[in-house]
Formats: C-alpha cells, sequence, structure tokens
C-alpha cells in the first residue's frame, strides 16, 4: 500500500475521534478538539491527492478510498450537526445545532442533508458502473467548489456548536452566526444539487446501454455470391 492511500485511510480512522470528541460534554473544549480533527481530516484530502498526482502512485485502490474516506467524513459530520443535542451557556435548551435558531432551520438542515447524501450515493453509483465499463468519468469544477463551500459550511458548525457550548454570547451575536452558517450551507446544498446535475450530463454515456458491436468478418454475410459448383460423382 503506498503512502496517499495509507493517508486515505488515516482520514477514515479519524471519522470516529471526530464523532467522540463531539459527543464528549464531559471533556472540556471535546467540540474545539473535534472541529481541529475535522480541519485535519480534511487537510489530508488535499494531501494524498497532491502526492499521488505528483509522484504517479494513483492506484484502483486510491480511487476506491479516497472518495469513501470523504463522503464518510461528511455524512458523520452532517449527521452529528443536525441530530446531538448541544447545551451550555450560549443556547436556552438543548437542540441540535441547526435547531438551535428557528424551527424552520432545522427543516432546512434536515432536507439539506439528505439531498447531500442522496446526491453522494447516486454519485457513488455511477463511478461503479463507470468502473465496470471501463470509461473514465470526468471531474467537475462545481463539485471542487461544492466540497469546499460544502466542507467550510460543515466545520463553521461545529466551530459553532463549541462556543455556544462553552460561551454565553449576545442573541445579536447569536443570530449573526446562525444565519451566515445557514446561508453558506444553502449555497453548499445548491451547488450540491447543480454540481450533481452537471456530472451526470457531462457522464450520460456512462448510462448508456452498449450497442451491440458489429460482427466479425465471418459473421458478416459475403458481399458476393460463392459461385456454386457442380461436381459430377466420378
Amino acid at each position: 500500500m503506498n503512502l496517499p492511500n495509507k493517508i486515505s485511510l488515516i482520514r477514515i480512522c479519524l471519522i470516529p475521534l471526530v464523532i467522540f470528541f463531539y459527543l464528549a460534554d464531559f471533556i472540556p473544549y471535546g467540540k474545539l478538539i473535534s472541529f481541529l480533527i475535522y480541519v485535519i481530516a480534511g487537510c489530508t484530502d488535499f494531501v494524498d491527492g497532491m502526492i499521488a498526482r505528483k509522484r504517479g502512485l494513483v492506484t484502483d485502490l486510491g480511487k476506491l478510498l479516497d472518495p469513501i474516506a470523504d463522503k464518510c467524513l461528511v455524512m458523520s459530520v452532517l449527521v452529528l450537526i443536525i441530530s446531538w443535542p448541544v447545551s451550555g451557556p450560549g443556547v436556552e435548551s438543548a437542540m441540535p445545532i441547526m435547531g438551535s435558531v428557528p424551527n424552520y432551520v432545522g427543516i432546512i438542515g434536515i432536507v439539506g442533508t439528505i439531498l447531500i447524501l442522496s446526491r453522494e450515493f447516486i454519485i457513488s453509483a455511477l463511478r461503479q458502473i463507470a468502473a465496470s465499463k471501463n470509461f473514465v468519468m470526468m471531474a467537475d469544477k462545481s463539485g471542487k467548489l461544492k466540497a469546499v463551500i460544502q466542507d467550510v459550511a460543515i466545520g463553521g458548525y461545529m466551530l459553532y456548536a463549541f462556543v455556544i457550548s462553552e460561551f454565553a454570547i449576545s442573541k445579536t451575536l447569536n443570530a449573526v452566526f446562525a444565519f451566515g452558517l445557514l446561508i453558506l450551507f444553502c449555497l453548499a446544498v445548491l451547488l450540491t444539487i447543480t454540481s450533481g446535475i452537471n456530472y451526470m450530463v457531462k457522464n450520460k454515456a456512462v448510462l448508456r446501454e452498449r450497442k451491440k458491436t458489429e460482427m466479425t468478418a465471418v459473421e458478416k454475410p459475403l458481399n458476393k455470391p460463392v459461385a456454386k459448383i457442380n461436381r459430377e460423382e466420378e
């Protein structure tokens, strides 16, 4: 196993630590530790890709591990921020970080998370179909932008969860943080939808059924009829 693949495995191994420290309210500044581990895990995505391209270490295993690690990390943290209640001096009552403001924010968080996860499952299925057909799916710049905005939004919510769980902040400042993160999250969801559509349109050949291959020379009918030779028995 080469170095980029080992880095991808490290990113997968960091996911339980992200979850543990986010949930461990008994650990001082646990959510901050979780956020920092999330940042480190996100950085490994850039590092392993750079090393693989620079050293020519792109492998089939790496093509499998890298997207799996990314999706597992994103899915895990998204589930955390929309489901696990956050309590502390900065919140009036314990509730998920995307529900610490009006109810419609929680609805947006749930719907947005479903759309993001659905997109990832669909694209993963397309990649598997493409691999079975030896077809290389073209990357899309909007997908890369989506990933950046999505990671920033998720990281922002984790940091926001740490702040309101540890410090008492004013309602005005709380509202500013919550509204800014909501806009960023909505932008990530919008880019998720558009990049997913673009990805499928640009790689629609993957979904096409293969046409029957042309008949070989043996299978093709002869252009000229063969003259029949009548042979008399001796």
